[in-house]
């Protein structure tokens, strides 16, 4: 396989720092060593190689953004993207646990956790000795989560929960779930550990993306947690949204990553594939295709470069995430087809990587906010009406 490049058209590596282009460059070499070579045995077997936590953890991808004396680096919200970005070139899976790790774990227990829990599970998480998942989704409440039925009741030992959550990323390898579960019709956030009493989590085995990801089915059954599980700052809708916030930006900036492999891979077979006595990249509609996907990709960056500016100064809105979610996901599930076409037969044989994007961003596409809900969201911020009731 010919050496992934990058594609920079618009020259966005001048306004990186030389900290952020050797974080990303370290990324970008850990995944062509340690998961290009076997992500397509993964995703063919569905299996999740969750034996890189603690190699990521060394890294310090986990909770890359948190302060370093919860475990994390620290760094700039462009240096946490561009991880984000190099990880998903490898596989949306191991963006997707990466991802939840930080941002839907990590990131809830530093905001809302009490000090005890923060010097219990954050250290662990960032290492990767633990691993978290985040259990909101629901069976019948997916877009709606303000209608969750799972729930939560004061006892004099603790809460007893019930309910389920689906299509839970790292379900079933976690050692802590943050669940969140209405209280008294407030909803709250619980941190349920591997092993409670009345907690499963079973995987989801008929998937037909993600397949290199953990996805599970969460069951609390008169789960009995300790009242020290309670996140105490975790208080209302508002709190699990915040933490979907934050997986978002990742996610606009990992759906670049998965777009450049697929660039990437359809302008090597373009300049090898000889047809008619000339390579097929010779072609104007080959030529085309490669115009707009490296002007889509541009587009992209674009937008999270500038977010992430705006984060870092504490001017990001939700709404902006939601744009650069829907456009950035969106333009690279193009992307990934296209590229997928350009390889002709060869686009469905997992030697190749175009189709393994293609069918894993048709749920990135779909989780954490669907297309549609990310345009209602713009939608309010642009006219103030709530399109939601």
């Amino acid at each position: 396989m010919t050496k992934f490049q990058g594609l920079d058209f618009c020259n966005f590596d001048a306004f990186l720092s030389e900290e952020e282009i050797a974080i990303r460059d370290t990324i970008r070499s850990f995944v062509d060593k340690e998961i290009i070579p076997t992500i397509a045995e993964h995703f063919r077997a569905g299996t999740s190689p969750h034996n890189l936590a603690k190699k990521l953890g060394d890294l310090g991808v986990f909770g890359a953004s948190l302060p370093e004396e919860f475990g994390g680096s620290n760094l700039s919200s462009t240096a946490y993207g561009l991880i984000m970005q190099e990880l998903e070139r490898g596989d949306s899976a191991i963006r997707s646990f990466a991802s939840v790790q930080s941002a839907l774990v990590m990131y809830p227990i530093f905001t809302f956790g009490s000090d005890e829990q923060k010097q219990k599970w954050l250290p662990k998480l960032a290492s990767g000795e633990a691993i978290g998942c985040f259990g909101l989704t629901e069976p019948d409440h997916g877009s709606d989560p303000s209608s969750m039925i799972t729930n939560a009741v004061k006892t004099d030992d603790g809460y007893i929960l019930n309910g389920a959550k689906m299509w839970i990323t790292n379900g079933s390898a976690a050692d802590v779930a943050i669940v969140w579960a209405k209280l008294n019709s407030i909803v709250r956030g619980f941190l349920v550990e591997k092993g409670t009493q009345g907690f499963e989590a079973n995987d989801i085995k008929s998937k037909l993306s993600l397949r290199a990801s953990a996805t599970s089915e969460l069951i609390l059954s008169d789960c009995l947690v300790p009242t020290s599980n309670l996140l105490p700052e975790a208080i209302g809708l508002k709190a699990p949204l915040k933490c979907l916030n934050q997986a978002r930006f990742g996610i606009a900036w990992g759906a670049m990553g998965a777009a450049m492999a697929c660039y990437d891979e359809a302008l090597n077979y373009s300049q090898e594939r000889t047809q008619f006595g000339k390579p097929i990249s010779a072609f104007q509609l080959v030529q085309k295709k490669l115009a707009d996907m490296a002007t889509e990709i541009s587009k992209a960056q674009g937008i999270v470069m500038q977010l992430s500016k705006l984060k870092d100064i504490g001017e990001l809105h939700h709404s902006q995430v939601s744009l650069a979610k829907r456009n950035n996901v969106k333009e690279a599930l193009k992307i990934a087809r296209t590229a997928r076409e350009m390889l002709g037969a060869n686009g469905i044989s997992d030697e190749y990587q175009s189709m393994r994007h293609a069918n894993n961003l048709e749920s990135v596409f779909t989780y954490e906010g669907t297309d549609d809900i990310h345009a209602l969201i713009m939608g309010k911020h642009i006219t103030g009406l709530s399109a939601f009731h």
